[in-house]
């Protein structure tokens, strides 16, 4: 996929315009099915589900498969229906003819999207992700010890979180934190919010807990290049885990 690589932008030279390119795949699985509910409790295993659509890209046991091809997904289930919407992006083409023929409610669609933004184009987006925190590490600690990423669990909080990677016009897409803008402003306050449940992992991977938020709204383009770039590689952490993708409409 031709992408343009995520470098420091500088408020003089934001680009007019920036083409994103990718192929989506949108699958509908009957949540009833072993297939789907296990991907449903268990979010290692739904990785999984995503991943076996990209067989043979990559060297197999690569530890960067994921990034390599460009994979970034995101589901809602509904449970009344019984359906468990799978929207997978990649930058290449995906193969679900290894998925259990009964798993599937409807056969697999693809689409390829192809879109050029512009300075001052609104979309409306929607993107659940992991909004988390850093604290640093304890006072006396060893040299090189990490921080404690601690989840927001509070709408009002997860509006900050998503405030701080927003890009007025005329800002750099590095914020002066550190944080990566996405090429994008939003008022705030109609930003639509919803806090998901957290999905997690049994052994080995227990210690695996991930919060969740849903954010809706719609976005201004300010920064074309560093838009697509987060439109690419998605936002936050646990992209592996269906979070991160920002699908826009």
């Amino acid at each position: 996929m031709n992408t343009t690589a995520a470098t420091p932008h500088t408020p003089s030279d934001p680009g007019r315009a920036a083409r994103f390119v990718a192929t989506q795949s949108l699958l509908t699985l009957d949540a009833r099915h072993p297939f789907a509910a296990k991907s449903l409790i268990d979010a290692q295993d739904m990785h999984r589900t995503v991943m076996s659509g990209f067989l043979g890209w990559v060297e197999e046991g690569s530890p960067d498969a994921r990034s390599q091809m460009g994979i970034l997904s995101t589901w809602t289930v509904d449970l009344r229906q019984a359906r468990l919407n799978l929207v997978v992006q990649s930058s290449v083409p995906a193969d679900w003819s290894g998925m259990p023929r009964g798993a599937l409610a409807e056969a697999p669609q693809t689409l390829t999207v192809d879109r050029t933004f512009r300075i001052g184009d609104r979309v409306d987006f929607r993107t659940v992700v992991n909004p988390v925190r850093s604290l640093p590490p304890a006072p006396g600690s060893p040299p090189k010890t990490r921080g404690v990423r601690v989840p927001h669990t509070r709408p009002e909080h997860v509006r900050t979180w998503f405030s701080h990677r927003l890009q007025p016009s005329g800002e750099p897409a590095v914020a002066p934190n550190g944080v990566t803008r996405i090429g994008a402003d939003a008022d705030t306050e109609r930003l639509a919010l919803r806090m998901l449940p957290r999905i997690s992992s049994p052994a080995p991977h227990k210690g695996l807990r991930i919060a969740r938020a849903e954010i809706k709204g719609t976005l201004t383009v300010t920064d074309p290049k560093a838009l697509v770039t987060a439109l690419t590689q998605g936002i936050g952490h646990a992209r592996a885990y269906s979070c991160g993708l920002i699908l826009v409409r």
